[in-house]
């Protein structure tokens, strides 16, 4: 009797356990292929990935929240905003562990290009193809706000603004007031 209790409290919790995962990784076989990781990688990494995120998926705010713990001195919610969608490649408000591990494989071990092409989608907040004033002020402003109280020497205020006019200054190459990948490429690798 009691083997039989236990045998059905543990179908019970694996049935509920299965209950509660709302996402299973593609094959591990399958990520190694596609990253530059290896299997031994992807199971240490799928470890720490399941134990923060027990679904399978992590939501804008978890992401938030998991990425606030490495800047507390600041306030990191709005470049975790912008992280998270460089992540969440199929736009469909989480991150798998695929998109995670894709994004990680090219962010530790990409080429330039690849790391490049990355850098690029972050900061192409509306995904139009082009970075504009607009949109690298708000990542600038996302990074001060980021790093809080600890930026020395203290800033001026107008900070942000000005790395903004030297990024154009240096990507924007044919002065039409937006950073094309083409030009944002060339302009890293000079």
């Amino acid at each position: 009797l009691l083997l039989c209790l236990l045998y059905s409290a543990d179908t019970v919790e694996d049935e509920m356990e299965m209950a509660t995962v709302r996402h299973r990784p593609e094959a591990l076989e399958l990520l190694e292929a596609q990253s530059k990781f290896t299997k031994k990688e992807l199971q240490i990494l799928y470890r720490g990935f399941k134990n923060e995120c027990p679904s399978g998926v992590v939501n804008e705010e978890t992401f938030k929240e998991i990425y606030s713990q490495f800047f507390p001195q600041g306030d990191s919610t709005t470049y975790a905003h912008f992280l998270f969608n460089a992540f969440d490649t199929d736009h469909n408000g989480s991150v798998s562990f695929e998109d995670f591990v894709m994004g990680l494989s090219i962010l530790l071990r990409g080429t330039v290009q690849e790391k490049l092409n990355w850098a690029f989608n972050l900061y192409d907040i509306n995904k139009d193809g082009y970075i504009t004033k607009e949109e690298m002020l708000d990542i600038m402003k996302a990074i001060y706000d980021m790093m809080g109280k600890c930026t020395y020497p203290v800033l001026k205020e107008d900070a942000p603004r000005q790395h903004v006019e030297t990024f154009f200054q240096k990507m924007d190459k044919n002065k039409d007031g937006v950073v094309t990948i083409d030009e944002f490429i060339e302009s890293c690798q000079k």
